[in-house]
């Protein structure tokens, strides 16, 4: 298999990484020439002279991870040449792009996959086979938190789609895709602390939203820009016999106050790092996919449904009000 990869930044580079020891030949692209060529070196894989020229160079498939207004264009690029293709989320910058996107590749037979990771972290697999086993009884209550140990760039904040859309759409997935539920409303709020450009934007740099899922359970998420303990993403699932719970183990950021839990390892630095079995999980995934032709393990649809959690999330926020997901559904 020959699968070409447009963008090699830090989640590009890594999966130009791990493709290398799945697949035959890998092809890298970047709009930057110079570190396409300096990941190809190192990696000892192909090199495009462009994103462009990757249409051209006998793929069997694309990987998507350049800059977010790069993925639209490129995952339709690639559905109107035949080419199966994975993208990172998410598919397009905005709703109404995501809802284009889609339209423009449904019916097409080419597999579409989104890089939600967290549907292939052991703990978050673990937990929706308990749910669905019934081995929790009936869930009553979700919790699931993204907390960074520090904010990305200024410059990246303006671009992000704010804190709901950027960061807590990976919680909004990973909570339909553990409970197996649809989620029915949003009530969220958010804090502008730390640094101005948060305030300038409109975006937040901590926020939190309860969900109501259409069976009644309730989902709350916390995020935030701001954890200097170390990057944290836990999930826990509450029933009515059991409960289980995602993320605490040896390198949680988490300081005892007294006796009982205390992580014996360094806290995780970040994303690539307390995720990186599920990264090369998701790829497998893939490549899996496009040889045996079978369908996506998350379908762009996937995608549309969290981005309209985040989307009712963001509206709940600034208005202060409840918002159901049938009020920005389109």
């Amino acid at each position: 298999m020959r699968v070409g990869l447009a963008g090699v930044g830090r989640i590009g580079a890594g999966h130009a990484e791990t493709l290398r020891g799945l697949v035959e030949e890998v092809v890298v692209a970047d709009a930057d020439a110079g570190r396409a060529r300096e990941v190809a070196d190192k990696l000892g894989v192909d090199r495009s002279d462009s994103v462009d020229a990757l249409f051209g160079a006998g793929l069997d498939a694309l990987v998507v991870t350049t800059p977010t207004a790069a993925h639209a264009p490129l995952v339709v690029r690639a559905v109107e040449a035949g080419l199966p293709v994975f993208v990172e989320k998410p598919v397009a910058a905005d709703l109404d792009g995501t809802i284009q996107t889609l339209a423009a590749v449904r019916g097409s037979g080419v597999s579409v996959q989104v890089g939600f990771q967290r549907r292939f972290d052991p703990g978050h697999v673990a937990a929706r086979d308990a749910v669905r086993s019934g081995r929790l009884g009936w869930v009553h209550t979700v919790r699931s938190l993204t907390l960074d140990p520090a904010p990305p760039p200024d410059a990246y904040i303006p671009t992000s789609g704010g804190l709901f859309r950027d960061c807590s759409v990976h919680d909004f997935d990973a909570v339909r895709f553990v409970t197996g539920r649809a989620v029915a409303e949003v009530t969220a709020t958010g804090a502008q602390r730390g640094a101005p450009v948060f305030a300038e934007v409109g975006d937040v740099s901590t926020g939190s939203a309860v969900l109501t899922l259409d069976d009644g359970t309730l989902a709350v998420v916390s995020a935030s820009r701001y954890n200097a303990a170390g990057y944290d993403v836990r999930l826990e699932v509450l029933g009515s016999e059991d409960g289980v719970v995602v993320g605490l183990d040896d390198r949680t950021p988490l300081a005892p106050s007294g006796a009982g839990f205390r992580p014996a390892g360094p806290p995780h630095t970040g994303f690539l790092e307390r995720f990186a079995d599920a990264y090369a999980a998701e790829l497998r995934a893939f490549v899996d996919m496009v040889n045996a032709g079978t369908e996506s393990p998350c379908p762009p649809e996937e995608s549309l449904e969290a981005f309209y959690v985040a989307e009712a999330c963001d509206i709940s926020r600034r208005e202060r009000r409840t918002v159901t997901i049938e009020e920005v559904r389109r």
